[in-house]
């Protein structure tokens, strides 16, 4: 009878205890889990990567052994990681390492900085940088065309080095005289379609190439980079994968959604993948044309790579242009350019022939839109090729990059096609200036940066910043999200219409498991919940409750990639 004692004892010891111990359990947390059953926590378990129990501290503490780490979070605010849901993840490494213009507040700043940089360069070395913005200048220019500088500045602060420095949006550059020269522009060069080459009183060239008209400077810059030597190519591009993920996770990103890269980049990183070299997961969009498509898509798609580290299970294209330069296309003409409609930046037939091959190969297209018209053409491409394949376009999940400017009628299409609206807020309040000058009042307040309308309508919209056109912070990006207002010193306070911003937990939701469904990875990641990857971001002040001007004064105090703490605030 007393062993039978004893064994019961044991037994019901035994089944007071959990069968596993943690590798580590936060306690003594804020936890917003983005999952409706479960919206919040007070303390967490984590094994092998994954989130084991969630719960009071109580509850998870039972989950303690010998060796488990134990991180108390202080009563601090934690949430699932963020997701980028748009950016350009080599370039924004290249952006950290070449002259970087998204702070930069005057054409003269921008020609001192090329100076100061053309003074140590080489003779014939290309100096390239990115992100000015004509309409984000304080200083008046002397010469300009529709806001933009004549090179004359730029050609003399740099006479022996050829200067390509992109648009911010990413669809326009600058060249100086020198690189003018090495791409044989001259009066005579016609502009090529869907694109247009600035120029002056007497058409002479002023140095700013929009769309298509930039593939000159680009070829003459890329043969310039062909004539380095492979080793020191890969050196550089390696370097900026590091910096862009060491940029990431110190921002709080645990995963990054890649919009559009070469073959040989996929086939990098899913051989960095699974070498075990990449610390925050990467999904990607694989971007060329049909023809260079078509014979190479076996071994497509690639799901969860190396650990759930890295995907291509998508195809990118675009359609149109930016709304800056002037290239977005549009229903009717432009407000304050009214000879021009924008570019058609890819033809349709070429655009439809891209997502017959992502449909017949199971892969997800993605098709950069900001116009109404590139909208509206999109829809209509979307429906036509998937009803003629027998495809439900649902279960694709197939995606309109930007989705900045929708006709009111095309919005409802979103929802009853499951087409998702993959948006960047900080593009909302960066654009604000010059948004109702090109488009007018009524345009602009019925369908510029939706939000509000497509969810209503039952639409998925997610969110980033389509790094490195914007700094990838995603708390700048989740302020634009909440509020719609400027908060950079020129026109600070501006607000775009309000109406259409999202509740703080319909921002959160689309900066991470909106996102992860948008990749098809809602299963495992997106939300913490018991058998998710322990992906988590921890910040300074809670960003469901914390007023509106503290909401870009919050720090990233700790960033973990499947439970691995791979960014702590010293």
């Amino acid at each position: 009878m007393r062993i039978l004692s004893l064994l019961i004892l044991l037994l019901s010891l035994a089944a007071c205890q959990p069968h596993e111990t943690a590798d580590t359990i936060l306690l003594n947390g804020n936890i917003y889990t983005v999952d409706s059953q479960m919206p919040k926590a007070q303390a967490l378990a984590i094994k092998g990567g994954r989130i084991m129990h969630l719960g009071t501290n109580e509850e998870i503490e039972k989950f303690k052994g010998p060796k488990t780490k134990v991180i108390n979070l202080d009563g601090k605010f934690a949430m699932p990681g963020f997701i980028e849901g748009h950016g350009h993840f080599s370039s924004l490494g290249q952006s950290l390492m070449n002259l970087n213009f998204l702070k930069s507040r005057s054409w003269a700043g921008i020609v001192e900085q090329v100076r100061q940089t053309a003074a140590k360069a080489q003779p014939g070395e290309w100096i390239f940088g990115r992100g000015w913005h004509q309409e984000k200048w304080t200083e008046p220019l002397d010469r300009q065309v529709q806001g933009y500088p004549f090179h004359d500045e730029l050609s003399a602060a740099s006479p022996n080095n050829p200067v390509l420095l992109e648009h911010a949006s990413g669809h326009a550059v600058f060249a100086n005289k020198k690189a003018m020269e090495a791409a044989g522009i001259s009066r005579e060069t016609p502009d090529p379609t869907g694109g247009r080459i600035v120029r002056g009183p007497s058409g002479e060239a002023i140095g700013v190439f929009e769309e298509q008209a930039a593939q000159a400077i680009y070829k003459v810059y890329q043969e310039y980079l062909g004539s380095l030597s492979e080793k020191d190519r890969l050196e550089r591009w390696y370097k900026g994968i590091e910096l862009a993920e060491k940029e990431c996770l110190s921002k709080g990103i645990t995963s990054f959604q890649d919009a559009g890269s070469s073959f040989d980049e996929i086939e990098r990183y899913q051989a960095m993948t699974e070498k075990g070299e990449l610390d925050l997961r990467l999904w990607a969009m694989v971007r060329h044309s049909s023809a260079d498509l078509k014979d190479h898509l076996n071994g497509f798609p690639i799901i969860n790579a190396g650990r759930h580290f890295f995907t291509c299970r998508a195809i990118k294209t675009e359609l149109d242009g930016a709304l800056g330069s002037y290239g977005a296309w549009l229903l009717a003409p432009y407000n304050d350019n009214p000879g021009s409609t924008g570019q058609n930046t890819t033809p349709i037939d070429e655009v439809k022939a891209i997502a017959t091959l992502a449909r017949d190969h199971g892969m997800q297209l993605c098709v950069h839109t900001i116009g109404d018209r590139a909208n509206r053409e999109l829809l209509n491409i979307m429906q036509e090729l998937t009803a003629a394949g027998g495809k439900d376009l649902k279960s694709l999940r197939w995606r309109s990059e930007h989705a900045q400017h929708i006709d009111p009628a095309d919005i409802p299409r979103f929802a009853n096609l499951g087409v998702i609206a993959a948006m960047q807020g900080i593009h909302c309040t960066s654009d604000a200036p010059f948004v109702v000058k090109r488009l007018g009042v009524e345009r602009a307040r019925t369908g510029a940066y939706a939000w509000r309308s497509l969810l209503n309508a039952g639409a998925v919209v997610t969110n980033g910043t389509d790094a490195p056109v914007e700094d990838v912070s995603p708390l700048e990006c989740y302020y634009a999200t909440v509020t719609r207002r400027r908060h950079q010193e020129k026109d600070k306070g501006l607000e775009l219409f309000p109406e259409q911003r999202m509740t703080r937990q319909e921002a959160i939701k689309s900066y991470t498991l909106s996102c992860a469904y948008a990749g098809f990875e809602e299963d495992w990641k997106g939300s913490l919940m018991p058998g998710k990857v322990a992906d988590i971001v921890v910040l300074s002040n809670d960003l469901l409750t914390c007023p509106e001007e503290e909401i870009l004064k919050t720090e990233v105090v700790m960033t973990m990639v499947g439970g691995k703490v791979l960014y702590e605030k010293k």
